[in-house]
């Protein structure tokens, strides 16, 4: 069945090949339809900061009655987002509206133009896309 079945990235990470987008989902909506999915079988939920929802994606996660260490959590930083201190600082806020010790992927939803974005720093701490073990941390910025 698809809902069982990844991709394997790069890094060795695998990805659920089907995911739960959330877009134009309010947060209650979002929240009662990751719970849903959850109980159908989906274990890839899909959101983004500029959709607004990040709460009831995060609200629905914690609720779904699925470990979260089953779950593949996809969030996006905002476009306008375009230096590493912004996106850091949004990831930073996406954690703390879902409520989520980690999300699994982080992903630029608008990245050009982007002056850092082809920059030495490629990857944030850990925190900031959680099944990132196997990439190797940046240097601490000075903030």
């Amino acid at each position: 069945m698809i809902l069982n079945e990844t991709y394997t990235l790069s890094n060795s990470v695998k990805i659920p090949k089907l995911g739960l987008g959330t877009w134009m989902l309010t947060d209650g909506e979002a929240a009662q339809a990751v719970r849903d999915a959850a109980a159908m079988g989906y274990r890839h939920i899909d959101t983004a900061q500029a959709y607004g929802n990040e709460a009831g994606v995060g609200e629905g996660i914690r609720t779904c009655g699925v470990a979260r260490d089953e779950l593949f959590v996809t969030s996006k930083v905002a476009a306008e987002n375009k230096s590493y201190d912004s996106a850091a600082q949004s990831i930073d806020e996406t954690l703390r509206k879902t409520g989520l010790d980690y999300i699994d992927m982080m992903i630029i939803h608008s990245p050009q133009p982007w002056a850092e974005f082809r920059g030495e720093k490629l990857y944030f701490e850990a925190r900031y896309g959680a099944r990132s073990k196997m990439r190797t941390k940046p240097e601490k910025s000075a903030r």
